[in-house]
């Protein structure tokens, strides 16, 4: 009995030390890229291993660069069209999680309600799979970056990590690629075209748009203007932290 009680103890602490280990790491991996461009996200790696298995060619574009230098049209065109209450909240749009829910319920087409914060998260930390336990992980990544980056770092990463297209990471890879120029000098209409197809990059394309990205290009170019327009990114300085 006494020897099942040691076992047990000796589980305990290994669990203890094991979750106190991975929290730290985390934490100092998170705190790490407040500072440091991701060069290599594990969405690039997971494309990469995809392509590898099947074995299609495959070649990545991807180019950092910092909020400065992308055009204030990008930033507020992903905010307009993936999450309106990016500058206020903590992560999580508990409305729009609601709103997908009751929509979900009634609804074969499912909606999701993942903001800018949780897909950043998802990009640069974790893999794709939709299971519980990498929601899991989501959630606390979310809020690790949440507590230690601004809303602006978390942006920039965002944008430089998002995919536009097969192999096209980052929106300065795209600017180039789609419309032969650089990030900084994107149009209203062209940051909205970009925006337009990230629910899908690899169902919907800014090079060949659908009627459907058209549609939703025009409807982001809406919600810009009711925003306010690109102050809406240059505000975000004061959420600094």
């Amino acid at each position: 009995m006494a020897q099942k009680r040691g076992w047990k103890r000796r589980l305990m602490k290994g669990l203890v030390w094991g979750m106190g280990g991975f929290v730290l790491v985390t934490a100092l991996l998170v705190l790490v890229f407040r500072f440091v461009p991701v060069g290599v996200s594990a969405l690039m790696v997971e494309r990469k291993v995809e392509a590898w298995r099947s074995g299609r060619p495959y070649a990545a574009h991807h180019r950092w660069v910092p909020l400065d230098e992308i055009s204030p049209n990008m930033g507020v065109a992903v905010i307009a069209g993936e999450d309106q209450n990016f500058p206020d909240h903590f992560g999580f749009d508990w409305k729009a999680i609601e709103k997908a829910y009751v929509h979900n319920e009634h609804s074969r087409r499912k909606r999701g309600a993942s903001t800018v914060s949780q897909q950043t998260a998802k990009n640069v930390f974790l893999w794709g799979s939709r299971t519980w336990v990498r929601k899991g992980f989501e959630v606390w990544f979310t809020l690790l970056m949440e507590t230690e980056w601004p809303k602006r770092r978390i942006l920039e990463v965002y944008l430089n990590s998002v995919e536009f297209g097969d192999g096209v990471y980052g929106v300065e890879a795209a600017s180039h690629i789609y419309f032969g120029k650089p990030a900084s000098r994107l149009s209203p209409s062209e940051a909205a075209l970009l925006a337009a197809v990230l629910p899908n990059p690899h169902k919907y394309r800014v090079n060949a748009p659908s009627d459907y990205v058209r549609g939703r290009q025009a409807w982001i170019l809406r919600q810009v203007r009711q925003l306010g327009g690109p102050e809406v990114v240059k505000e975000l300085e004061g959420a600094s932290r």
